[in-house]
């Protein structure tokens, strides 16, 4: 999933790029699928969450909204407009962040460019670098969705892939049984066929509550499901190339509807509204 639209939505429509991408061809051969225990390491403390306790709209202090690609479209032709501060997009009740992906047109919106779906895309206000990130969420069933639990520099002047992106977690509704866990560089992403990831087999994960999780380090980066870790990329001290990880970075949040990758088979509007819902985030560091 790649904040190339946000920054430079004219471009989104000119290249491929997106963070966003698609993962599904085979992972890397020195990829490294790993089966360890996880969960918060020995000297980590929370430094920021949210527990998604206050009902209405997320927390303006934690949370704002990526908007910029609506006009001119997002990347990997991604189908969805995604709405700022909008309750039937992304809201807080009963104790869990809701975003919404609907079947509907918004042509009052002056930044509206024709999507025939909408959504949120959540950017977290707190950054950090390095440390264990948990985030419990329950995925939407339905062909055509994309959910993304992800993170990428925090900065305005992004380049990608050489800047780095960071996927904690990705669904597609085509691919029920599967959770992608992935890292893109400028020398390992989807555009060289050289990206890093673990294609995780969870049967019927949709529907279900899990914990996602990442630890990054400037050693490596883990990534897991309930409290185990089953994705390892290390950093083979090459240079900024392979390891750019080591600058704050931002959480993201988002439901894509379609796209390249998310709507390699369609989308399924029967199945609409979906709902990707997060119970909490939460980010510790030593």
């Amino acid at each position: 999933m790649s904040p190339l639209a946000r920054f430079m939505p004219l471009l989104a429509l000119l290249l491929p790029l997106t963070a966003q991408a698609d993962p599904s061809t085979p992972p890397a051969a020195d990829s490294l699928a790993i089966d360890e225990p996880g969960g918060v390491p020995a000297g980590y403390a929370l430094t920021w969450s949210d527990e998604f306790s206050t009902p209405g709209l997320p927390d303006a202090g934690l949370w704002t909204y990526d908007t910029g690609a609506n006009k001119h479209g997002w990347a990997n032709h991604e189908r969805q407009y995604y709405s700022d501060a909008r309750p039937e997009n992304s809201r807080v009740e009963d104790g869990t962040l809701i975003i919404e992906a609907r079947k509907e047109d918004l042509k009052d919106k002056s930044d509206w460019g024709g999507q025939h779906y909408t959504s949120a895309r959540l950017l977290s206000k707190k950054t950090y670098t390095y440390g264990y990130v948990e985030v419990r969420a329950q995925l939407p069933c339905g062909l055509g969705v994309w959910p993304a639990i992800w993170q990428l520099p925090a900065t305005k002047a992004l380049k990608w892939p050489d800047d780095g992106e960071i996927d904690i977690m990705e669904y597609v509704g085509w691919n029920p049984d599967t959770i992608y866990h992935t890292v893109h560089t400028g020398l390992y992403n989807h555009v060289k066929g050289t990206q890093k990831g673990v294609l995780k087999t969870m049967p019927a994960v949709c529907g279900q509550w899990h914990t996602y999780s990442l630890l990054w380090t400037p050693d490596e980066i883990k990534e897991g499901i309930d409290g185990r870790f089953y994705y390892r990329f290390h950093n083979e001290g090459t240079g900024k190339g392979a390891w750019p990880f080591d600058r704050p970075h931002e959480l993201i949040l988002n439901l894509a509807v379609g796209g390249d990758f998310g709507g390699k088979t369609g989308v399924d509007d029967s199945t609409m509204p979906w709902q990707f819902r997060i119970d909490y985030v939460r980010v510790y560091q030593k």
